[in-house]
């Protein structure tokens, strides 16, 4: 009988660390504008069509933005890696300078949570272009 408690300690590929956390980016992105719907008066805005999205082109604008993370899950692990690593570093800046000008401007009580998911957000896309800038070359 083995009593070891020690684990396997498999190695993961680079592919799948960086799909995974373009995956936990996206559902924080979704959380966050889900939990915004409880923010005073920004359901009877989008009633009203006077939220921030309130033209057809600011809302293509926002689905095509927010379609890049859900996008790059699958990317990530079929692109070449050359192509691959440029487009997780490129994506992961971008995200993560969105994210943080949006906490630095949502700071009010009742966007607190939005400000800690941007701040996760920016967390995990710092942790892609750092995993897509270090991975190893042959």
């Amino acid at each position: 009988m083995n009593t070891s408690t020690k684990f396997e300690d498999t190695k993961v590929n680079i592919r799948i660390i960086l799909s995974g956390l373009w995956a936990a980016v996206t559902l924080c992105y979704l959380y966050g504008d889900y939990f915004e719907l409880y923010v005073p008066q920004k359901a009877k805005g989008l009633v009203e069509g006077t939220n921030l999205l309130d033209t057809p082109v600011k809302l293509f604008i926002a689905a095509f933005a927010l379609s890049l993370p859900a996008v790059m899950v699958f990317l990530s692990l079929i692109l070449k890696p050359q192509i691959n690593r440029i487009l997780n570093i490129v994506l992961g800046v971008f995200f993560t300078a969105v994210m943080l000008l949006i906490a630095v401007t949502s700071l009010t009580a009742w966007r607190a949570f939005y400000v800690f998911l941007a701040l996760v957000e920016s967390f995990i896309t710092i942790l892609i272009v750092v995993y897509a800038w270090k991975w190893k070359r042959v």
